[in-house]
């Protein structure tokens, strides 16, 4: 009851005009940028990440919740028509819906994604409204040992479980670490991997790692494969948007199990919706295996309807996640809670206690935006694709310019520019040899609270390495990761012998 007591003066602030107009607002930019090819939500939110220091921090993470939602139902779209789409979380997608567009019925395609990403967004925030505090209020009783294991879990789950390769996650992460370490050490006052350069001293600035990583880096890899890359002809949606009654009853059970598979992976650090779309996905396929007459192959509803539902009930537990336990399950989700840091507030069990008006405006606005992307997609998707018409190299342009003049808008300093530059030709290696990024950003961001955490831990325990599995809730926790060890080694193992036979 409290729960629900809050999320009313919560609908109070996010109603306001001004709140009102940024939730509009981030659901038009996320969708835009997730239409672009190439691009996606965790992109929108890097650009805008320097943009945005001028807002309030509500009005700004108000702003960035409409993005997040928006930038998944811009994928879904460019996965639909064009067979493209924008983020990994979106693939799932193109099997069945670009059949549906193939065949005439994009718009039908575009109306199943649009109801299907409104249900489990919906049921997601609901589910957070009640079980965030909840977390909150468990995650009070922990301590270094708890929050080592639970980066711990973090780095090892997205770094291995998700990434194709286990070497490409690990270096990845790697990397991620190393350039978190960078700077003076706020325990010890000893200078580490500055390499005497001062403007180092301070450490390595997330706004500009994320930029250069996720938005510079990609305009260089589309540069790079530009002549090899021809553009895809985009399947024009014409007709009814919306659904018959009929196709309504044959997605509406996809829908809920979409949704009900999608929600406990926003609390697990698995690499956001990426699993839970094609977990989804398969099990809707073996469904209709049992049916007499299997529809998938030539565009079957609910081979759409469910990763749309699972991919946005994922994100909308995963807001939960990153709110009550300060943990990120994506690389959106960790330039979240890197944007959380810029204004001086820490996700965790004390935000609701410190900051209850943020958070329960900002849980709010995530019914607001449903609501909103509804409105908006339902009509007028086809209209997203127009987007396309802006010519690449004017595009990508306009999106190197838009990094510099972020990163030096928030820095002053032409160090930065020169960092956005390297960082972003290595972002470009990444994408060049098939490394996944989200260990990166996830790396860079949980680094100084794995690193503190453990230094707390031992200190605490005259330096004894056994406080790391003291208690219940770190042994849980090792349990928990090396179960998911377990099921994606033997996932690899039946793939790689179902390729040899």
């Amino acid at each position: 009851m409290e729960s629900i007591m809050n999320l009313m003066d919560g609908f109070g602030s996010a109603l306001s005009p001004m709140n009102l107009l940024w939730v509009i607002v981030g659901c038009l930019l996320g969708t835009a940028v997730g239409v672009l090819p190439g691009l996606g939500s965790s992109m929108a939110v890097a650009l805008l990440l320097p943009m945005t220091f001028a807002l309030d921090p509500t009005g700004a993470f108000i702003m960035f919740a409409g993005v997040y939602f928006g930038g998944l139902f811009g994928d879904s779209t460019m996965a639909i028509l064009m067979n493209t789409p924008g983020q990994a979380s979106a693939i799932a997608s193109t099997f069945e819906g670009h059949r549906m567009a193939k065949a005439g019925r994009a718009p039908q395609a575009l109306a199943t994604a649009a109801i299907g990403a409104f249900i489990g967004g919906m049921i997601g925030s609901i589910v957070v409204v009640f079980l965030a505090p909840a977390l909150a209020d468990f995650s009070a009783n922990f301590g270094p040992q708890e929050f080592f294991a639970l980066a711990l879990f973090a780095f090892v789950a997205t770094s291995s479980v998700v990434a194709d390769s286990i070497l490409k996650g690990l270096c990845s992460l790697i990397i991620g670490l190393g350039i978190a370490v960078v700077g003076i050490d706020q325990t010890s006052g000893a200078e580490r991997f500055s390499f005497g350069v001062p403007q180092l001293f301070d450490g390595i600035s997330l706004v500009t790692v994320t930029v250069a990583i996720l938005a510079l880096g990609e305009v260089f890899h589309i540069a790079s494969r530009v002549r090899r890359d021809p553009t895809n002809r985009v399947i024009q949606a014409k007709g009814r948007p919306f659904l018959s009654g009929r196709e309504f009853r044959e997605a509406l059970p996809a829908w809920l199990r979409g949704t009900g598979i999608g929600l406990p992976f926003g609390v697990i650090p698995a690499g956001g919706a990426d699993v839970p779309t094609f977990v989804a996905y398969g099990l809707e396929r073996q469904l209709d295996r049992r049916r007499r007459k299997p529809q998938f192959g030539k565009g079957a509803i609910r081979g759409l309807a469910a990763p749309e539902a699972a991919g946005n009930a994922t994100t909308g537990t995963a807001m939960g996640a990153l709110l009550s336990l300060g943990l990120p399950i994506s690389a959106t989700a960790a330039i979240m809670l890197a944007a959380f840091e810029q204004y001086g507030l820490q996700p965790g069990p004390l935000m609701f206690d410190r900051s209850p008006d943020l958070v329960w405006a900002l849980l709010a606005s995530f019914f607001i935006a449903m609501i909103v992307l509804l409105i908006l997609n339902l009509p007028f998707a086809p209209l997203w694709a127009k987007l396309l018409a802006i010519p690449r190299p004017y595009l990508y342009a306009g999106i190197t310019v838009f990094c510099g003049m972020g990163v030096y808008a928030t820095s002053g300093s032409t160090f930065d520019l020169l960092m956005l530059l390297g960082i972003g030709l290595l972002g470009f290696a990444l994408r060049r040899f098939g490394v996944p990024l989200a260990p990166l950003m996830i790396g860079m961001v949980l680094g100084p609270l794995f690193e503190t955490s453990m230094r707390d831990a031992l200190a605490s325990s005259n330096q004894s390495y056994g406080v790391f599995v003291d208690g219940p809730i770190p042994v849980a926790i090792y349990t928990l990761l090396a179960l998911s060890l377990v099921i994606s080694i033997v996932g690899r193992v039946r793939s790689t012998a179902r390729k040899d036979t």
